[in-house]
């Protein structure tokens, strides 16, 4: 059942906060809460950081509460710095100064480095902490690939662990075995302790162990910050909150401020139930709702309300489009179907240079997937058409994956080059009992090898096999090239062997394999596709300016743009094919949500008939905007291409 809610009475609102004639009458509700606990629901573009700022003016001019009493939570730096610079815009720097802004991990950091005297030295940085577990995993004999990514999947974990404060026995890792991920996590923890040093989820862990084993601590911090702000609260985790709750009472002046329905980190611990569950944990909390989207054009925010309604765990709330919102640019809605990723991405760069043509700034488009490998796709398909673009969230390069130097291993022996080094990469991968002994020198020769092996027909046997397979590679083209690879070669069917034997699921491999095939297709020639990915590397460490937005769903949040593109949008990808549960599915669906309420004023809504030469399905998301009349009053939406929907 959808949870209710109660809508407070705005002509409660004190004269005070009434002064603030920018505010709306729900704004103001909220803005002038007495004290006490209280939620406030904020929709997409409903002016949260405005009712934050308000809120801590009307407590210090009205309510007459020290400026020092009172903490604003977000959940990074980069919105710790806004929240200050818009009260200091608001409150003037004297008063400004003595607030506490901060993340929850600089709070937690002040009060263990004035309880506990640990020093900023004590915390450990991201390199230092993939070198300990890059250090742990080769100590444990554990055959891995050396790749970034996994050891990223590892640290996730862990963070899962500590913020759930789990038993790791009762822990089952889906990175690698549950013996060697134990030992990892054992000797990570062994690590700190010894060097006494601190990760990040320690802060929150040793903040927790601080409150309750000493009462007199929690007492004076508790006095120090009486009135408690905090932002995106649907982003919390348990951990978070229940040092939050320590740290409110006994008075509980806690103004929790957040949207249910973009509630898209439960990945990263994040618990949608903490929200929902709030009026129960504080009976009597007042739930305030800020419904008006002051953001997007009408046709988007009523499109989006018709998708998010169907989730059933949710506040029920009316998102509207407010009443002032600028009609100087209508919205405007293209759902549309390609028949394959090539025309796709043609249309993208096309549609693109129209907008920009139209005058749209750069930095006011945006390209919104659901994975990091699309994302990475959409950027070569860019730098083809000469786009200038700019990446938001530090998209590792395809180029340095252990699969692509598998496959271009391959490409260079099937051109015709014989470094030995290539060949011992994948002389076993399919299985061929290929023993190194075979070769001499920095190059090979099948003729050497067949020698080598005269005495074993079966072995020479399938050293020719090989060879014949990179003479028919020869001269194919980069997409036929991997496909052979895949299919003919049998790499595919060993890198599912190799998944399952490694504790890995093999849909995580298979998929790096999927954006490897669709890279190439952009490419005539394999030294073409690899200089691409080479200059892909390099694009992706520049920090250029200015450019279109490339962007997963996850990183976007919090942003707006003129135009969005959400491409992909097809069963599989969006809702992902790992989301089987409900559960899963509604955050799946909210985060179609979020990307839709990035957009002004134009919204392209995209999905394949055909990747990869296989049937695809449109996303089962988009069946409300499917429905939808062609024309409606609030602006267009274009269809095209639904025949399968």
């Amino acid at each position: 059942m959808k949870n209710s809610i109660y809508k407070a009475d705005a002509d409660n609102a004190s004269a005070g906060a009434a002064k603030a004639s920018a505010l709306t009458s729900s704004q103001r509700a909220a803005v002038s809460h007495g004290d006490g606990p209280a939620l406030i629901l904020a929709g997409p573009g409903s002016g949260k950081t405005l009712v934050i700022t308000h809120r801590i003016l009307y407590l210090i001019r009205q309510r007459h509460v020290p400026p020092e009493d009172i903490l604003v939570i977000t959940f990074s730096r980069a919105a710790a710095g806004q929240m200050r610079s818009r009260f200091r815009a608001l409150a003037g720097e004297e008063i400004s100064g003595r607030v506490s802004f901060g993340t929850f991990h600089a709070v937690f950091f002040q009060i263990l480095r004035l309880s506990w005297h640990y020093r900023a030295s004590d915390l450990l940085r991201d390199e230092e902490r993939y070198a300990i577990l890059e250090h742990l995993l080769n100590r444990s004999g554990f055959a891995w690939n050396q790749d970034t990514e996994f050891l990223s999947g590892i640290a996730s974990e862990i963070s899962m662990l500590k913020n759930e404060r789990i038993d790791p026995s009762c822990f089952y890792s889906s990175i690698c075995p549950d013996d060697v991920f134990r030992q990892i996590y054992q000797g990570y923890r062994d690590w700190l302790e010894r060097e006494h040093r601190l990760d990040f989820d320690d802060l929150l862990l040793k903040c927790f162990e601080l409150f309750d084993g000493y009462p007199q601590i929690l007492k004076k911090w508790q006095e120090r910050f009486r009135y408690i702000l905090t932002d995106e609260f649907q982003d919390i985790n348990s951990l978070q909150y229940q040092v939050l709750r320590m740290l409110a009472m006994p008075e509980n002046h806690l103004f929790a401020v957040g949207d249910d329905d973009q509630s898209i980190y439960r990945f990263r611990g994040a618990k949608p139930s903490i929200m929902l569950n709030f009026p129960k944990d504080y009976p009597g909390a007042a739930v305030y709702v800020l419904e008006e989207n002051f953001r997007c054009a009408p046709v988007i925010t009523l499109l989006a309300r018709k998708v998010i309604e169907e989730n059933r765990q949710r506040y029920e709330k009316q998102i509207r489009p407010a009443e002032n919102l600028s009609r100087e640019k209508p919205g405007q809605v293209v759902l549309h179907g390609f028949s394959d990723l090539w025309s796709e991405g043609k249309t993208l760069a096309e549609e693109i240079l129209a907008e920009e043509s139209r005058g749209t700034p750069p930095d006011q488009i945006a390209v919104l997937s659901r994975t990091k490998s699309e994302c990475g796709y959409f950027a070569e398909v860019l730098m083809r058409y000469g786009i200038a673009f700019r990446l938001r969230d530090g998209l590792p390069s395809l180029a340095d994956h252990w699969i692509t130097k598998d496959l271009t291993a391959y490409l260079r022996l099937a051109s015709g080059e014989r470094r030995r080094s290539d060949f011992f990469r994948i002389m076993n991968r399919p299985l061929r009992y290929l023993s190194r002994s075979c070769t001499e020198g920095e190059t090979f020769s099948f003729d050497h090898i067949r020698s080598y092996y005269q005495a074993q027909d079966w072995m020479a046997e399938r050293a020719g096999q090989l060879e014949d397979d990179l003479l028919q590679m020869e001269g194919m083209a980069p997409y036929a090239a991997v496909n052979y690879i895949r299919k003919a070669v049998g790499y595919e069917d060993w890198l599912t062997d190799y998944a399952r034997e490694k504790g890995i699921r093999p849909e995580q491999l298979l998929q790096v394999l999927d954006e490897l095939q669709e890279s190439a297709g952009l490419y005539r020639t394999w030294e073409e596709w690899t200089e691409g990915m080479k200059k892909s590397r390099s694009r992706r460490q520049e920090s250029s300016e200015e450019g279109v937005i490339l962007s997963t769903l996850h990183a976007s949040k919090g942003l707006e743009f003129d135009t969005v593109f959400l491409p992909d949008l097809n069963e599989g990808i969006l809702p992902y094919r790992k989301a089987r549960l409900e559960e899963d599915l509604e955050e799946e669906r909210r985060l179609f949500y979020v990307g839709m309420t990035r957009a002004r004023y134009r919204l392209f809504l995209w999905y394949l008939h055909e990747r990869n030469g296989k049937s695809q399905m449109p996303s089962s998301f988009l069946r409300p905007i499917a429905e939808e009349p062609a024309g409606t009053k609030t602006g267009s939406i274009e269809q095209r291409f639904l025949q399968n929907r």
